[in-house]
C-alpha cells in the first residue's frame, strides 16, 4: 500500500511523504504506482520551474520526500492540486493507496 503523508506547520505544508508501493499489479504494470509518481513529479517539478529554491525533492525506492521550503501563491496551488489528484485516486484504489493528513 502507498502511504501518502502530509506534515504541516501553522496550517502551512512543510513536507510530503510518499510511501510503499500499491501491490495493485507487478512492476511496470502498475497504474496506481504510475498514477502517484507522474502526479508528484509534475508537481515537483512545475514548482522548481517557478523557485528553484522553493522545494526540495529525494526519491529512493518506495519513497519520495518533498520538502516545502518556501511558500509562495504558485506552491500553494500546485500542492493542493497535487494532494486533490492523489486523494481523488484513494477513491478509485482505496485498497492500494492511503491519504494521512
Amino acid at each position: 500500500m502507498i502511504k501518502v503523508k502530509v506534515e504541516k506547520e501553522n496550517d502551512q505544508i512543510k513536507k510530503v511523504i510518499i510511501k510503499g508501493h500499491s501491490g495493485y499489479a507487478e512492476n511496470g504494470h502498475d497504474i496506481v504506482c504510475s498514477s502517484v509518481s507522474s502526479i508528484v513529479i509534475t508537481s515537483v517539478n512545475a514548482m522548481l520551474r517557478f523557485d528553484e529554491n522553493s522545494v526540495k525533492a529525494s526519491h529512493v525506492e518506495g519513497l519520495i520526500e518533498v520538502d516545502i521550503l518556501k511558500s509562495t501563491k504558485e506552491n500553494k496551488i500546485l500542492l493542493e492540486n497535487m494532494l486533490s489528484l492523489l486523494k481523488e485516486l484513494t477513491v478509485d484504489y482505496q485498497k492500494y493507496i492511503k491519504f494521512e493528513e
